[in-house]
Protein backbone atom coordinates (compact mmCIF):
# COMPACT_ATOMS: atom_id res chain seq x y z
CA UNK A 1 0.00 0.00 0.00
CA UNK A 2 1.36 3.47 -0.88
CA UNK A 3 2.63 5.57 1.97
CA UNK A 4 0.28 8.54 1.54
CA UNK A 5 -2.75 6.29 1.20
CA UNK A 6 -1.67 4.26 4.23
CA UNK A 7 -1.14 7.40 6.33
CA UNK A 8 -4.59 8.68 5.41
CA UNK A 9 -6.25 5.38 6.17
CA UNK A 10 -4.38 5.02 9.46
CA UNK A 11 -5.53 8.48 10.52
CA UNK A 12 -9.12 7.58 9.69
CA UNK A 13 -8.63 4.23 11.43
CA UNK A 14 -7.44 5.94 14.62
CA UNK A 15 -10.39 8.35 14.41
CA UNK A 16 -12.74 5.39 13.85
CA UNK A 17 -13.97 6.78 10.54
CA UNK A 18 -13.37 3.73 8.27
CA UNK A 19 -16.02 1.39 6.98
CA UNK A 20 -15.75 -2.30 7.82
CA UNK A 21 -13.98 -3.22 4.55
CA UNK A 22 -11.27 -0.55 4.84
CA UNK A 23 -10.86 -1.24 8.55
CA UNK A 24 -10.24 -4.94 7.78
CA UNK A 25 -7.74 -3.99 5.10
CA UNK A 26 -5.82 -1.72 7.49
CA UNK A 27 -5.79 -4.32 10.25
CA UNK A 28 -4.37 -6.92 7.85
CA UNK A 29 -1.65 -4.47 6.82
CA UNK A 30 -0.78 -3.82 10.47
CA UNK A 31 -0.48 -7.55 11.14
CA UNK A 32 1.81 -8.41 8.24
CA UNK A 33 3.83 -5.18 7.98
CA UNK A 34 5.93 -4.18 11.07
CA UNK A 35 6.76 -0.78 9.53
CA UNK A 36 3.07 -0.07 9.04
CA UNK A 37 2.41 -0.93 12.66
CA UNK A 38 5.28 1.35 13.75
CA UNK A 39 3.76 4.18 11.74
CA UNK A 40 0.39 3.45 13.33
CA UNK A 41 1.87 3.86 16.84
CA UNK A 42 3.67 7.04 15.83
CA UNK A 43 0.53 8.53 14.33
CA UNK A 44 -1.47 7.79 17.47
CA UNK A 45 1.07 9.65 19.59
CA UNK A 46 1.24 12.57 17.17
CA UNK A 47 -2.54 12.90 16.94
CA UNK A 48 -2.77 12.85 20.72
CA UNK A 49 -0.21 15.67 20.90
CA UNK A 50 -2.04 17.70 18.26
CA UNK A 51 -5.35 17.15 20.03
CA UNK A 52 -3.90 18.56 23.26
CA UNK A 53 -2.42 21.51 21.40
CA UNK A 54 -5.77 22.24 19.77
CA UNK A 55 -7.37 22.76 23.17
CA UNK A 56 -5.21 25.85 23.62
CA UNK A 57 -7.27 27.47 20.84
CA UNK A 58 -4.47 29.05 18.76
CA UNK A 59 -5.21 32.20 16.83
CA UNK A 60 -6.22 32.19 13.15
CA UNK A 61 -2.74 33.39 12.28
CA UNK A 62 -1.17 30.45 14.10
CA UNK A 63 -3.52 28.00 12.39
CA UNK A 64 -2.65 29.47 8.99
CA UNK A 65 1.04 29.22 9.79
CA UNK A 66 0.58 25.59 10.76
CA UNK A 67 -1.33 24.75 7.58
CA UNK A 68 1.32 26.44 5.45
CA UNK A 69 4.04 24.57 7.32
CA UNK A 70 2.22 21.27 6.82
CA UNK A 71 1.78 21.86 3.09
CA UNK A 72 5.43 22.81 2.69
CA UNK A 73 6.60 19.80 4.64
CA UNK A 74 4.48 17.37 2.60
CA UNK A 75 5.68 19.00 -0.62
CA UNK A 76 9.27 18.63 0.49
CA UNK A 77 8.63 15.04 1.48
CA UNK A 78 7.43 14.14 -2.01
CA UNK A 79 10.47 15.75 -3.64
CA UNK A 80 13.13 14.17 -1.48
CA UNK A 81 11.73 10.59 -1.59
CA UNK A 82 13.30 9.72 1.74
CA UNK A 83 12.74 6.60 3.84
CA UNK A 84 9.22 5.23 3.40
CA UNK A 85 8.11 5.75 7.01
CA UNK A 86 9.88 9.03 7.83
CA UNK A 87 7.72 10.56 10.60
CA UNK A 88 6.83 13.80 8.86
CA UNK A 89 3.93 14.45 11.18
CA UNK A 90 6.23 14.43 14.20
CA UNK A 91 8.08 17.45 12.86
CA UNK A 92 4.83 19.17 11.97
CA UNK A 93 3.31 18.42 15.36
CA UNK A 94 6.39 19.78 17.09
CA UNK A 95 6.15 22.92 14.99
CA UNK A 96 2.48 23.51 15.71
CA UNK A 97 3.03 22.83 19.40
CA UNK A 98 5.80 25.44 19.43
CA UNK A 99 3.59 27.94 17.58
CA UNK A 100 0.71 27.35 19.98
CA UNK A 101 2.92 27.67 23.06
CA UNK A 102 4.61 30.84 21.81
CA UNK A 103 1.27 32.34 20.82
CA UNK A 104 -0.25 31.47 24.18
CA UNK A 105 2.70 32.95 26.07
CA UNK A 106 2.49 36.12 24.00
CA UNK A 107 -1.23 36.41 24.67
CA UNK A 108 -0.67 35.80 28.40
CA UNK A 109 2.01 38.50 28.60
CA UNK A 110 -0.26 40.94 26.74
CA UNK A 111 -3.12 40.18 29.13
CA UNK A 112 -0.86 40.69 32.15
CA UNK A 113 0.31 44.06 30.84
CA UNK A 114 -3.34 45.06 30.34
CA UNK A 115 -4.23 43.96 33.87
CA UNK A 116 -1.36 46.00 35.32
CA UNK A 117 -2.42 49.04 33.30
CA UNK A 118 -6.03 48.62 34.44
CA UNK A 119 -4.97 48.32 38.09
CA UNK A 120 -2.78 51.42 37.83
CA UNK A 121 -5.67 53.36 36.32
CA UNK A 122 -8.07 52.16 39.02
CA UNK A 123 -5.55 53.03 41.75
CA UNK A 124 -5.06 56.55 40.41
CA UNK A 125 -8.82 57.03 40.16
CA UNK A 126 -9.24 55.80 43.74
CA UNK A 127 -6.54 58.19 44.96
CA UNK A 128 -8.20 61.13 43.21
CA UNK A 129 -11.61 60.21 44.61
CA UNK A 130 -10.16 59.79 48.11
CA UNK A 131 -8.45 63.17 47.95
CA UNK A 132 -11.71 64.72 46.77
CA UNK A 133 -13.59 63.04 49.61
CA UNK A 134 -11.18 64.25 52.30
CA UNK A 135 -11.17 67.79 50.90
CA UNK A 136 -14.96 68.01 50.88
CA UNK A 137 -15.30 66.50 54.37
CA UNK A 138 -13.11 69.15 55.98
CA UNK A 139 -14.60 71.04 58.93
CA UNK A 140 -14.31 74.33 57.07
CA UNK A 141 -16.82 73.10 54.47
CA UNK A 142 -20.57 73.53 54.68
CA UNK A 143 -22.77 70.64 55.87
CA UNK A 144 -23.98 70.02 52.31
CA UNK A 145 -20.39 69.92 51.06
CA UNK A 146 -19.44 67.48 53.81
CA UNK A 147 -22.36 65.23 52.86
CA UNK A 148 -21.21 65.32 49.26
CA UNK A 149 -17.75 64.35 50.46
CA UNK A 150 -19.20 61.40 52.37
CA UNK A 151 -21.18 60.37 49.29
CA UNK A 152 -17.97 60.12 47.28
CA UNK A 153 -17.20 56.99 49.28
CA UNK A 154 -20.34 55.35 47.85
CA UNK A 155 -18.44 54.85 44.59
CA UNK A 156 -15.79 52.74 46.30
CA UNK A 157 -16.07 48.96 45.97
CA UNK A 158 -13.87 48.60 49.06
CA UNK A 159 -12.75 51.07 51.69
CA UNK A 160 -9.22 51.16 53.07
CA UNK A 161 -8.39 52.07 56.67
CA UNK A 162 -7.97 55.78 55.91
CA UNK A 163 -11.43 56.00 54.33
CA UNK A 164 -13.04 54.03 57.16
CA UNK A 165 -11.34 56.19 59.79
CA UNK A 166 -12.54 59.36 58.07
CA UNK A 167 -16.12 58.10 57.91
CA UNK A 168 -16.05 56.92 61.54
CA UNK A 169 -14.72 60.27 62.70
CA UNK A 170 -17.49 62.04 60.80
CA UNK A 171 -20.15 59.67 62.16
CA UNK A 172 -19.02 60.25 65.75
CA UNK A 173 -17.94 63.89 65.76
CA UNK A 174 -19.55 65.93 63.00
CA UNK A 175 -21.78 68.66 64.50
CA UNK A 176 -24.50 68.09 61.92
CA UNK A 177 -26.96 65.18 62.29
CA UNK A 178 -27.46 64.79 58.55
CA UNK A 179 -23.74 64.52 57.95
CA UNK A 180 -23.37 61.89 60.69
CA UNK A 181 -26.30 59.95 59.21
CA UNK A 182 -24.69 60.07 55.77
CA UNK A 183 -21.42 58.74 57.23
CA UNK A 184 -23.27 55.92 58.98
CA UNK A 185 -25.04 54.99 55.76
CA UNK A 186 -21.73 55.00 53.88
CA UNK A 187 -20.12 52.76 56.49
CA UNK A 188 -23.02 50.31 56.31
CA UNK A 189 -21.97 49.47 52.74
CA UNK A 190 -18.76 47.97 54.13
CA UNK A 191 -20.37 46.28 57.13
CA UNK A 192 -18.92 42.87 56.22
CA UNK A 193 -15.44 44.14 57.03
CA UNK A 194 -14.43 43.46 60.64
CA UNK A 195 -12.94 46.91 61.22
CA UNK A 196 -16.19 48.57 60.14
CA UNK A 197 -18.34 46.27 62.30
CA UNK A 198 -16.13 46.99 65.33
CA UNK A 199 -16.32 50.75 64.76
CA UNK A 200 -20.12 50.59 64.41
CA UNK A 201 -20.37 48.73 67.73
CA UNK A 202 -17.99 51.15 69.46
CA UNK A 203 -19.99 54.10 68.17
CA UNK A 204 -23.21 53.14 69.99
CA UNK A 205 -22.31 54.55 73.44
CA UNK A 206 -20.87 57.70 71.85
CA UNK A 207 -24.05 58.72 70.04
CA UNK A 208 -26.43 61.16 71.71
CA UNK A 209 -28.39 62.35 68.69
CA UNK A 210 -31.72 60.41 68.75
CA UNK A 211 -31.93 60.15 64.95
CA UNK A 212 -28.44 58.71 64.68
CA UNK A 213 -29.01 56.43 67.69
CA UNK A 214 -32.13 54.89 66.15
CA UNK A 215 -30.45 54.40 62.78
CA UNK A 216 -27.43 52.85 64.46
CA UNK A 217 -29.54 50.46 66.54
CA UNK A 218 -31.46 49.34 63.47
CA UNK A 219 -28.22 48.60 61.66
CA UNK A 220 -26.88 46.58 64.60
CA UNK A 221 -30.05 44.51 64.62
CA UNK A 222 -29.81 44.00 60.88
CA UNK A 223 -26.29 42.54 61.19
CA UNK A 224 -27.40 40.55 64.28
CA UNK A 225 -24.71 41.99 66.53
CA UNK A 226 -25.55 40.27 69.83
CA UNK A 227 -22.55 41.82 71.60
CA UNK A 228 -24.35 45.16 72.01
CA UNK A 229 -27.21 43.88 74.20
CA UNK A 230 -25.62 45.23 77.41
CA UNK A 231 -25.07 48.64 75.83
CA UNK A 232 -28.66 48.66 74.60
CA UNK A 233 -29.83 47.95 78.13
CA UNK A 234 -27.89 50.97 79.36
CA UNK A 235 -29.73 53.09 76.81
CA UNK A 236 -33.05 51.73 78.06
CA UNK A 237 -32.12 52.41 81.70
CA UNK A 238 -30.81 55.93 81.03
CA UNK A 239 -33.37 58.50 82.19
CA UNK A 240 -32.05 61.05 79.71
CA UNK A 241 -32.72 58.81 76.71
CA UNK A 242 -35.68 59.81 74.58
CA UNK A 243 -38.65 57.43 74.66
CA UNK A 244 -38.41 56.72 70.93
CA UNK A 245 -34.78 55.66 71.35
CA UNK A 246 -35.61 53.56 74.43
CA UNK A 247 -38.37 51.80 72.52
CA UNK A 248 -35.99 51.07 69.65
CA UNK A 249 -33.31 49.80 72.02
CA UNK A 250 -35.77 47.60 73.92
CA UNK A 251 -37.10 46.15 70.65
CA UNK A 252 -33.51 45.45 69.57
CA UNK A 253 -32.79 43.61 72.83
CA UNK A 254 -35.78 41.35 72.22
CA UNK A 255 -34.58 40.58 68.68
CA UNK A 256 -30.96 39.95 69.61
CA UNK A 257 -31.49 37.99 72.81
Amino acid sequence: MEKEKLEGMLIDYIDNRLNSVDRHQVEQELVRNPEAYKLYEELKEVMHLMDRSARLEPSIKLKNNFEALLAEELKSEKKTKTVFFQPTLFKVAAAVALLVICGSIGLYIKQQHQLIADRDRELKELQLQTQKMFAMMGNDQSASQRIQGVNVSLSFAKADDAIVDALVKTMNEDPNSNVRMAALEALSRFINEKKVRDEIVNSLPKQKDPIVQIQLIQLLVKIKEKGVVDELQKIVDDDETMHAVKDEAYSAIMKLS
